[in-house]
């Protein structure tokens, strides 16, 4: 499993064990520790040994900068120290860096910025490049947070509650992440169907009726009518007018009980010999004030919108015969 890969970076002599110490406790968490005097970094001999550090610093994911009164090693590349120049690396790479000073050295901040013009001896840095690193770090505007401190556990207390906030921001970005990912792939979807409607449309100009009339030979009344009717064959209804001369082919007629206002088309049809009497009403829910069929999917009929219904007729008796 990848670990978190921490760069300690600062003079060595005089914070030795501030440095031992920060490495135990970045161990302790379960990260991997980064110090060249371990043997952390891989060295060539291609280029100078500070070249080395720098290129690692490009495959780490936080670096942790101390600051002492030691200026340290000078770069080959410019006149700063290489641990200035790590720090700079790294906030040139966009790692994340924790920066931080002596309290000593931080306070005596103060006093070189008062005496920039002026200059002095100063007690807790042997070299003033030291402040000036300092104020150029203050002047940045990101990764310019500066900590003071006096012991190493100073720094560990802090870097805690620093890496608690990461993880939890961490997850805090995975959920928005899965939101993000969510509305997107609503969004593809959208898109999606625009085209496919978009496509469909130019595909089917001019065929409306053709898409109509596929539409209508799957309506669920027909479904409905095949089975009640017993027709084998296909067909489709438009409106009233088709219905009417659909049932009164199949020898049903109209019930002279019907009335305008009711709510069903009825339909009634006698057996040859009189003796059943067949009743079929149609709700009038199912169509438009135009009288045209309104198109319902499967989901939404209801079995009650058309009925079937026998009635058995006793045959006269013969002294009701009128001769």
């Amino acid at each position: 499993m990848a670990k978190p890969r921490i760069f300690i970076s600062s003079t060595f002599y005089d914070l030795r064990q501030i440095r031992s110490d920060i490495d135990l406790f970045i161990e302790g968490l379960g990260y991997d520790p980064i110090r060249n005097e371990e043997g952390d970094i891989p060295y060539g001999k291609e280029d100078a040994l500070e070249e080395y550090c720098y290129k690692e610093i490009k495959s780490v994911d936080i670096l942790i900068s101390i600051i002492g009164g030691r200026f340290g090693s000078e770069s080959k590349r410019d006149n700063s120290s290489i641990s200035q120049t790590e720090l700079k690396t790294a906030i040139k790479e966009n790692k994340q860096v924790y920066v931080f000073v002596e309290k000593n050295v931080l306070s005596e901040y103060e006093t070189y910025l008062l005496n920039k013009e002026n200059p002095i001896n100063y007690k807790f840095v042997d070299n003033v490049k030291i402040y000036q690193f300092i104020e150029e770090i203050k002047n940045l505007k990101v990764n310019n947070n500066i900590k003071g401190f006096e012991t190493a556990s100073d720094i560990t207390r802090y870097l805690k509650e620093q890496f608690a906030g990461l993880f939890q921001r961490f997850l805090e970005e995975q959920t928005k992440i899965k939101e993000v990912s969510l509305i997107m792939n609503l969004e593809r979807t959208s898109q999606n169907l625009n085209k496919l409607v978009t496509f469909l449309s130019e595909q089917n100009k001019g065929q409306t009726e053709d898409i109509n009339r596929i539409l209508m030979i799957n309506h669920p009344l027909i479904g409905a009518l095949r089975e009640k009717l017993n027709i084998p064959y296909n067909f489709y209804i438009e409106g009233v007018n088709d219905l009417m001369k659909l049932i009164e082919a199949r020898g049903y007629s109209n019930s002279p009980d019907e009335a305008p206002w009711d709510d069903d088309y009825t339909w009634i049809k006698f057996s040859k010999n009189g003796t059943l009497k067949e009743t079929l009403t149609i709700s009038k829910k199912i169509f438009d004030e135009d009288n045209r069929l309104k198109y319902i999917n499967k989901s939404n009929w209801d079995d009650n919108y058309i009925s079937q219904s026998f009635l058995s007729i006793p045959s006269p008796k013969e002294d009701d015969l009128p001769f």
